[in-house]
C-alpha cells in the first residue's frame, strides 16, 4: 500500500494545484498545460489565440481547465486572468509567464526599428512583469506560490537572436532574480527556464521553414548530439521547478540547452574524428 501511494504521488506531482499559463494555447505553453493537467493540476490558459486556447481546454477536459483571453501587455487583462483563476478554482499556486514573441533578426542595429524593439519588450518583458505582479498580489496573502517565466538561451549569452529578443530575455532573468529576493520572504519561489531553440509554431513562422528543417538546423548547432529539444522537454523542466521536488529552488535560471552555453566551439576542443 505504501509503495502504491508513493507511485501515485509521483505520477500526480501537482495534485490539487491551480496553474495559470500565459501563451498556453500553443508551443511550450500548450505542452505545459497538458502536462500539468496530467499531473493533477487545474489549468487556466491565458492567450490571444482564442480558437487554439479553447481547443487545448477541450483536449484537457472542461472540468480541469479554463480559457481566458489575455493580451499580456494590457494590465487589466492580466489582472482579469489571475482573478478568473481565483474565481474558478479558489486560489493560484503556480504562475507560468510563457507568452512571448520573436522578431525578425537583423544583424545591423542601425537597421532595427524602434517600434519593433519596443513591441518585443512590451510582450516579453512588460508582460512578464505584469504576470509576476498580479500573481504576487494573490500569492502574498497565501504565503506560498511558484512563479516561472520562459526566458531563453539568449538570457545569458549574446549572438543567438535579435537585439530586442536578447535584451528582453536578459531582462526577464534580472526581473526573476529581483522578484525572488523580494517574494522569498512570503514563501514564494520565482524562477525562469531558458531553452535552446525549439520548433514551436511561433519559431517556425518566423524562421520561414518547416519544423523538420528548423530542428535539423538546431541539431547541427547543438552541443549535445542525438537528442532533439522539444516543447515537452521545457514543460518537464517547468513541472520539476513547480512541483514539491523543486521546493527550495528560487532565483534560478534553468538552462535547457544541452550544454550549449558552457562551450566555445571556436576552440575546437575535444573533437573526435568523424565515424
Amino acid at each position: 500500500m505504501a509503495t502504491t501511494s508513493l507511485l501515485s504521488a509521483v505520477s500526480r506531482r501537482l495534485d490539487g494545484k491551480v496553474v495559470l499559463i500565459t501563451g498556453g494555447a500553443s508551443g511550450i505553453g500548450e505542452s505545459a498545460a497538458k502536462l500539468f493537467a496530467h499531473h493533477g493540476a487545474k489549468v487556466v490558459i491565458a492567450d490571444i489565440q482564442d480558437n487554439l486556447g479553447h481547443s487545448v481546454c477541450e483536449s484537457i477536459g472542461q472540468t480541469n481547465s479554463k480559457y481566458v483571453h489575455c493580451d499580456v501587455t494590457d494590465e487589466s487583462q492580466v489582472k482579469n486572468a489571475v482573478d478568473e483563476a481565483i474565481k474558478t478554482y479558489g486560489k493560484l499556486d503556480i504562475m507560468f509567464n510563457n507568452a512571448g514573441i520573436i522578431d525578425k533578426s537583423s544583424p545591423r542595429i542601425t537597421e532595427n526599428e524602434k517600434a519593433v524593439f519596443e513591441h518585443v519588450l512590451s510582450v516579453n518583458v512588460t508582460g512578464v512583469f505584469l504576470g509576476i505582479k498580479h500573481a504576487a498580489r494573490v500569492m502574498i496573502p497565501a504565503r506560498s506560490g511558484c512563479i516561472i517565466s520562459t526566458a531563453s538561451l539568449s538570457s545569458c549569452i549574446g549572438g543567438t537572436a535579435s537585439h530586442a529578443y536578447t535584451c528582453a530575455k536578459h531582462a526577464v532573468l534580472g526581473l526573476t532574480k529581483n522578484a525572488a529576493v523580494e517574494l522569498g520572504q512570503f514563501g514564494i519561489r520565482v524562477n525562469c527556464v531558458s531553452p535552446f531553440g525549439v520548433a514551436t509554431p511561433m519559431a517556425i513562422k518566423y524562421a520561414g521553414s518547416s519544423a523538420e528543417d528548423l530542428e535539423n538546423g538546431m541539431s547541427f548547432l547543438a552541443n549535445l548530439k542525438n537528442v532533439t529539444l522539444k516543447a515537452e522537454d521545457v514543460a518537464n523542466a517547468a513541472l520539476f521547478i513547480s512541483s514539491d521536488e523543486g521546493r527550495y529552488i528560487s532565483g534560478h535560471n534553468l538552462l535547457i540547452d544541452g550544454g550549449f552555453a558552457i562551450a566555445n566551439p571556436s576552440f575546437n576542443m575535444f573533437q573526435y574524428p568523424e565515424n
